[in-house]
Order: structure tokens, then sequence, then C-alpha cells
């Protein structure tokens, strides 16, 4: 079978090209070239190799050949203009989530087809499955700390038929041993824990160096609109966050709420934070197509254990009722819906949190 290995130039990647390669396919590397314009005219070129380099190094010792598909337009376009937008709406959006679906397992792997490649592989650590009624969905894997399967729920039926993840059944550790074993030279390599567009995670100076209007500051207040301080643009500011309110209170406060028609962000201690439900727009239909009345397991991060949920249609929405009220639910973030096999049945993207005491109960298991 012949298949492209989607390559970072990292470890995950590249054992997912060895591990192919081992069982007899004739594997390709390919390599998507995203952000390396945009990074290089906002904060100067890299201090050292390149992904590009680094993946084409990792080919070149393997032995097979390698393809760079500028998708540096689209990457803007689709992932990067969203991105900057929806944290001037006050929103935290996830553009890991919007990048596998729309770029890394569509375009991507529209070029890979093209290179005459049946199926598109990656070093993601989840797993894909099929249901009973022919649907494909993608489930936790041998990796229960570092899962990835929250960042794949968008994922297209027509996509995951020619998706493989050959480290679905392993564990990171089991992985970085496999390759010291091989001698690779990504073995010991460090993995990356930013967006791939901006350095540091620096997100308020990356928006104030690609957009053009700004926020400007504005009132802090509390939950009544008291004004309690003043903040310094709402695109530096997410749900949750303690450190750089610059307030003086004998009790810790958090950013509650952000209100961006009217530039003002809404801090609160912390048990204010907590919401007994939240609404989901946009939903990706995985292993169902259909929610209402069911019980699941949610998660709203993509560290966080899942927690027991019920769910119930309202229109093309999705009423998310938590069992146990949560903290720090965050417009523009994901919400990923599992069953206790930890099988993605669905996900979407949070619109708005709910009071404590919101939310319908019925509930059938999934």
């Amino acid at each position: 079978m012949k298949i492209a290995v989607a390559m970072s130039g990292g470890l995950d990647s590249s054992m997912a090209a060895v591990l192919l390669k081992e069982a007899g396919n004739d594997v390709m590397g390919i390599t998507a070239e995203l952000s390396a314009g945009l990074v290089a005219h906002h904060y100067g070129p890299p201090g050292g190799p390149s992904g590009i380099e680094s993946a084409r190094s990792v080919a070149e010792s393997l032995g097979i050949p390698f393809h760079v598909a500028d998708l540096q337009a689209e990457f803007s376009s689709l992932i990067v203009e969203p991105f900057c937008e929806e944290y001037l709406r006050g929103r935290t959006p996830n553009p890991c989530v919007r990048c596998n679906a729309m770029i890394k397992f569509d375009l991507l792997l529209r070029r890979a087809r093209e290179l005459g490649c049946e199926k598109i592989a990656t070093g993601h650590y989840a797993a894909i499955g099929r249901a009973e009624n022919g649907r494909y969905f993608v489930t936790r894997g041998g990796e229960t700390i570092k899962d990835q399967s929250y960042f794949l729920f968008m994922l297209s039926q027509e996509a995951l038929s020619d998706i493989l993840f050959p480290l679905g059944g392993f564990t990171k550790a089991a992985v970085r041993e496999m390759a010291k074993a091989r001698g690779l030279a990504v073995a010991e390599r460090p993995e990356s824990q930013e967006i791939c567009f901006i350095p540091d995670n620096r997100y308020a100076e990356f928006i104030e160096r690609s957009q053009r209007a700004l926020p400007g500051p504005g009132d802090i207040t509390d939950s009544a609109g008291t004004v309690i301080g003043k903040h310094r643009g709402i695109h530096r500011y997410t749900i949750g966050q303690r450190r750089g309110l610059g307030i003086a209170s004998p009790r810790p406060l958090y950013v509650t709420a952000i209100d961006a028609p009217s530039n003002r962000i809404i801090a609160g201690q912390r048990e204010e934070l907590y919401a007994g439900a939240l609404v989901a727009v946009g939903i990706n239909y995985m292993k169902e197509t259909a929610l209402d009345g069911l019980r699941v397991l949610a998660k709203t991060r993509s560290t966080q254990p899942p927690v027991d949920a019920h769910l119930s249609a309202d229109g093309a929405s999705i009423v998310v009722t938590f069992t146990e009220p949560q903290a720090g639910i965050s417009p523009g973030q994901a919400v990923v819906f599992y069953n206790d096999r930890m099988e993605v049945l669905a996900g979407g993207i949070i619109e708005r949190s709910l009071p404590v005491g919101t939310g319908p109960k019925e509930t059938s298991n999934a």
C-alpha cells in the first residue's frame, strides 16, 4: 500500500513512518508548509532548523521520498485569520482542531491522493474504529495522558476512511524507546507544546502584530457591573485567567466573562467560574448521528479528565448539562462527547455557558 506520512520532523511522525515502512508499505513523507513565512514576517527567521528541514532529514535517513506541500495561503485564511477574529470577539479558539479538519486531513490528504497515495498517516496518539452502521470514529488509543482524540472530533467520514494512526496502540514512552532502539536522531527531541504560528504561546503579541484594528483599553467590572479596574484590550484575557488583572483584592479574582460588544472584562471569585451547562454549536457527528437524551463523558479542554454530562437537542445546538458544575467554560473552545469506551460520539464548539441548575436531566446511555 502506498501511504503518505505527514511528517513534522519530530519523534511521533518519524516513528509512524518507520513502523509503516517496516510493515512493508510503500511510504513517502509529506510536509505541509503552513506558517514559516508568517512567523518570519513577524518574528524573523528561526534560530534553528525548520520543521521541513528536520522532516526532510528524517525521510532521507529512512530512504523514502519526500514532498513539501505549500499551504501557507490556505492556512492563513482558514486558520490564522479566524483565530485572530475569535480572540477579538472575546472568545478562545482552538486552531489545532480546525487545522486537523481543514488542512491536515483535507487539503494535505488531497495532495497525498494526487501523488498516488491511498492513505495518509500521522503520529497522533489516537485510534480509528468503525461502528456496525459503517460510520468511522476516533477513539482513545494506548496513550491516555497525551491522548489526542479531542483534537480530531471535526474529521469527516470521508477523511477517516483514508487515515492511519500507526501509534494508536502505543504510549508516548514506548514510542520514544522504540526510536532509541532504532537509533533515530529524533528519539530525544522534546515535543512542542505551542501553537505552530505563535512562538512561546504569545497570543496577544501575535494578534497585535498581525491585526490592524485592535480593541482598546476598557473597564473591568464585577458581576453587578461595578467598575473595579481597567484592562489593556480584551484579546489579552481568557476565561479563568487570574494573573495580570492588576486589581488589589482580599481574595483572588478571575476572569469570569468577556463582554466584547461593551469592551468589558468581568472578574469575580473562583466560585463564579462554575457553570452547570453549556450550549454547543457547529456539531460534527462521528460515531453517533443523534445525541438528544444521551448520557456521555464530555471534555471541554484537551487535558481535562472527561466528566459525566447529559445532552439535549435544541434545534441545531446541543445543551450539555453537567452532573457536577464545571469551572472555566470558554466560548470558542471545543466540547467533545465520548462514551464509556472513550469513543468519540460527536463534538462541537462552545457558544456560551449556562448557570448552575440549567438544563434538562433526561438521559440514556450512549
